[in-house]
């Protein structure tokens, strides 16, 4: 193929409208009646890498309003952290729930 038809290096084939920020998603904990409190500050701490205050400010969220944000993830990530909480509740024996919403 000659320099000329080759035209995988263009620059004009770039069109920057096209390139987009990945989709965030907010990383949700929802209350129950039987995960305890000190399981949610373990999972903030361990899953979210949240600091000893901010675990304790999240999981009291979470226990008087019903539902907490941990953070905002591209969907993979999000998704990985989803399932790790399920994975460690589960293993606990808790039945603590996590959720992704679109950001």
């Amino acid at each position: 193929m000659s320099e000329r038809t080759d035209t995988r290096y263009a620059p004009s084939l770039f069109d920057e409208s096209e390139a987009r920020e990945p989709r965030r998603f907010k990383v949700l904990l929802h209350n129950d009646d039987y995960t305890t409190m000190d399981f949610v500050v373990h999972v903030l701490r361990r899953v979210f890498q949240k600091p000893e205050q901010e675990a304790m400010r999240i999981m009291l969220a979470v226990h008087q309003q019903g539902l907490g944000m941990c953070g905002v993830y591209t969907a993979e990530v999000a998704e990985t952290k989803v399932d790790t909480v399920h994975a460690m509740a589960k293993a606990a024996g808790f039945p603590l729930r996590a959720s992704l919403e679109e950001v």
